[in-house]
């Protein structure tokens, strides 16, 4: 689960403005830690058939969030790839 200082660190590398919440790259860096954390859990609880379906509905979304960045702004875009360890 994410913690609430794992939240704002998240949010802090990526942030646009002080009270930035939900730019599409906050909520990019928020969904892959999550995934990361969710991905760790499913890796030691291999029947964990609900938090798998959790995980996918979350990649879909940040996917989805991303392909919005890249339409809207190549060089965001690009940037949060960088900033959140993404390949594409």
């Amino acid at each position: 689960m994410l913690t609430k200082t794992k939240k704002k660190r998240a949010v802090d590398a990526v942030k646009i403005h002080d009270t930035d919440t939900g730019s599409a790259e906050v909520q990019i860096s928020i969904l892959s830690k999550k995934i990361d954390e969710l991905a760790s859990h499913l890796k030691k609880n291999k029947k964990d058939v609900s938090s798998r379906r959790g995980l996918l509905g979350m990649v879909a979304d940040r996917r989805t969030h991303l392909r919005y960045l890249q339409k809207k702004s190549t060089r965001r875009y690009n940037a949060i790839l960088k900033k959140v360890n993404l390949k594409k």
